[in-house]
């Protein structure tokens, strides 16, 4: 790079070549320059003096006034084209209108001014349809954001007398912000559309209020009733009247689930400190009891050996010394004494299986030694066996008069009646021998 401070460079044959002369413009036929700078325009009302040029030679000035012309021609038809496409609105396409068109009536240029006034009107025209356009569209979006806010105020209204706490706040803070997104639109209408939403909401949030006051008053009392039910429970825990106290935890359980609800957390805590009280008495109780059975284990072996004793009557056959028998193994388990709970049930049961075969042997010897039962039985029998006996002697009477049909009719009783009487037998057979066979 050449130092600026030194000595000035040589000049080259390119640098002494001459500059050639800017090609003058062809003439133009609506205006032209003179020689001595006056600028004329033909205009549509005929030629008009617009200016002086002073800048350099004829030719320079008309193109000078030329590109004036051009820079408005450029202006016009770029916010047409933005204007056509959506990328201008109508107010910035009127701005630039009113701008060209004050160009177009000071006459500063050289060109087509009927054109430029043309594409003027053109603007025009397209910025009346644009609006019209525009403000069909803002009537449809302010009439959707209408209807959207009357259903939101209809919401409102349903959602007002709602019980639904969390629910129906969370839906009111959305329909707020929802509100605000919608275009603006008649104030009027918007003031009485939110007054309908303000008022559904603030008597939800009233009626919100009183309910958790009211809920917060019931949590107070729950939480002192339930309080007094633990402070029961836990003197109980340590006791070791196990059935009383079991009698008494029960019905503490019972107050527990009567007793209004405490808020969840307050409810929770409260719960495990009673459950504990609980859960510890009946501890204490299942241990207890459990070595109460071990101390009773000793018992199963003898009463084993004595319900063998026992079984060992079966099966009954003198009845008297099976009684005797039977009375001293009674009296010896009882001795005994309690047995755990799972052998108690099984021993005692096949104890009282063999009670139950010396009752029943006792009587059916009672009913074989009754004197009423067995005067029945025979009186029954001899009835049928007179019977029988009586149908015969009929019968007899009938064949020797050769009555065929009687017989029949004879035959059929004495058959009927000796199963009767065969039937009376078998029961006094039971007390002994009768005094008429069949």
């Amino acid at each position: 790079m050449a130092d600026p401070t030194g000595p000035t460079p040589m000049p080259t044959p390119a640098m002494l070549r001459p500059v050639p002369a800017a090609p003058a413009p062809p003439p133009s036929p609506y205006g032209r320059v003179e020689a001595d700078g006056t600028v004329y325009l033909l205009a549509p009302e005929g030629e008009i003096q617009i200016g002086q040029w002073a800048a350099g030679p004829p030719a320079a000035g008309l193109a000078f006034f030329q590109r004036k012309y051009e820079d408005l021609v450029v202006e016009i038809e770029l916010i047409a084209a933005r204007l056509a496409d959506g990328r201008a609105t109508p107010e910035q396409a009127q701005t630039v209108l009113v701008k060209v068109r004050e160009a177009l009536a000071a006459r500063a240029f050289i060109g087509d001014v009927t054109a430029l006034g043309i594409k003027c009107d053109g603007v025009a025209e397209n910025i009346v349809t644009v609006r019209a356009a525009v403000a069909e569209k803002r009537a449809a979006l302010r009439a959707e954001a209408t209807s959207a806010r009357e259903a939101l105020a209809v919401e409102a209204e349903k959602l007002g007398p709602s019980t639904s706490w969390k629910q129906s706040s969370e839906r009111f803070a959305k329909m707020i912000e929802e509100w605000k997104a919608l275009p603006r639109t008649d104030r009027a209408t918007e003031q009485a559309l939110w007054k309908r939403i303000s008022a559904a909401r603030t008597g939800f949030d009233k009626r919100r209020r009183q309910h958790f006051a009211e809920a917060d008053a019931e949590h107070k009392i729950a939480v002192t009733r339930k309080r007094e039910l633990i402070a029961k429970a836990e003197t109980l825990a340590t006791s070791t009247d196990y059935v009383a106290t079991g009698k008494q935890i029960r019905d503490l359980m019972n107050d527990w689930k009567a007793a209004p609800r405490a808020g969840r957390s307050d409810e929770d805590k409260l719960w495990k400190r009673f459950k504990s009280a609980q859960d510890a008495f009946f501890a204490a109780k299942v241990a207890a009891e459990a070595q109460a059975e071990d101390a009773l284990r000793p018992n199963v072996a003898a009463k084993e050996l004595l319900a063998s004793e026992a079984e060992a009557l079966l099966p009954i056959t003198d009845h008297k010394a099976a009684k005797s028998a039977l009375r001293g193994i009674h009296e010896r388990w009882e001795k005994v004494g309690d047995l755990p709970r799972g052998e108690s049930e099984r021993l005692d049961a096949r104890l009282r299986k063999v009670d139950e075969a010396l009752r029943k042997d006792e009587s059916e010897s009672w009913k074989k030694s009754n004197p009423e039962a067995r005067a029945r039985a025979e009186s029954t029998a001899n009835v049928f066996s007179d019977g029988i006996a009586k149908l015969e002697v009929k019968r007899a009477k009938a064949v020797a008069s050769s009555n065929d049909r009687e017989v029949a009719k004879l035959d059929a009783a004495i058959e009927q009646t000796t199963a009767l009487l065969r039937a009376a037998q078998a029961a006094a057979s039971e007390f002994g021998s009768l005094t008429h066979a069949v």
